[in-house]
């Protein structure tokens, strides 16, 4: 429930919290907050369940750990992204050790522009 927080956050956050309510309204508070977290849970799975029920068996096939954007790393992609093989694999009687190398592109060029020269403006890009 807490994954964020180490235990003596959660400490400091419950002792600025009793002071701040004080002794007299920190059971009430406590009741409050113990019936928001249940209906939270509740609106939760009832709108998992939901999602469940529109989608299908597609829903139940789909790999979350795989689309969490904290398994992303952008060097992993674009390094994937360039050794991307876009050629189907030949046969070949003896396999090969060579390393795969990314697809060669046409290099970008520069433009220099002269001083009274000035450089193209899209009006519609801004």
């Amino acid at each position: 429930m807490f994954s964020g927080f180490a235990i003596e956050q959660i400490v400091i956050i419950v002792v600025v919290a009793a002071i701040l309510i004080g002794p007299e309204r920190l059971p009430q508070a406590a009741e409050w907050l113990g019936r928001t977290v249940r209906q939270v849970k509740t609106y939760v799975s009832g709108a998992r369940e939901r999602v469940e029920e529109e989608m299908g068996e597609e829903f139940s096939d789909v790999d979350w750990q795989k689309l969490d954007p904290r398994q992303y790393d952008p060097r992993r992609i674009i390094r994937d992204a360039l050794l991307e093989d876009d050629t189907p694999a030949r046969p070949s009687s003896a396999p090969s050790r060579m390393a795969v190398t990314p697809p060669r592109t046409a290099p970008l060029i520069a433009h220099t522009f002269a001083a009274d020269d000035l450089p193209p403006y899209d009006d519609e890009a801004t």
